[in-house]
């Protein structure tokens, strides 16, 4: 009887040390993401994070924001649509128009247009 405890104990032990390795397996991406100053740095970075999913740093001097996500519940698109639905444009998702336009004057970057192929 005591073997067979023992046997569950160390099955519940590789089980749960499996299961937690597959669910801290992270993604880092670094994208342009356009804003201006601090409160564009606030506005991403709580457009784009979700606890325990994803992760947003974005540094204004350089432009770029650093994506750590779990790929398993969400990947870079839907976190760059996130940000572009708060008004930030990125390479591959422009923020809609009104939303843009409803940023704080100093939020408000120049927007790249892009050409038409």
């Amino acid at each position: 009887m005591k073997t067979f405890y023992k046997i569950i104990v160390a099955l519940v032990l590789v089980l749960s040390v499996t299961v937690s390795a597959q669910s801290t397996t992270k993604v880092t991406k670094t994208v342009k993401i356009y804003g201006n100053c601090g409160m564009c740095k606030k506005n991403i970075e709580t457009a784009g994070n979700q606890k325990n999913i994803a992760k947003v740093q974005w540094d204004s001097e350089t432009k770029m924001a650093t994506l750590v996500f779990n790929p398993a519940k969400t990947n870079q698109e839907e976190i760059l649509k996130r940000i572009a639905a708060a008004g930030y444009d990125s390479d591959n998702h422009k923020a809609p128009d009104a939303v843009y336009d409803s940023l704080h004057g100093c939020c408000q970057y120049d927007r790249v247009t892009k050409k038409q192929k």
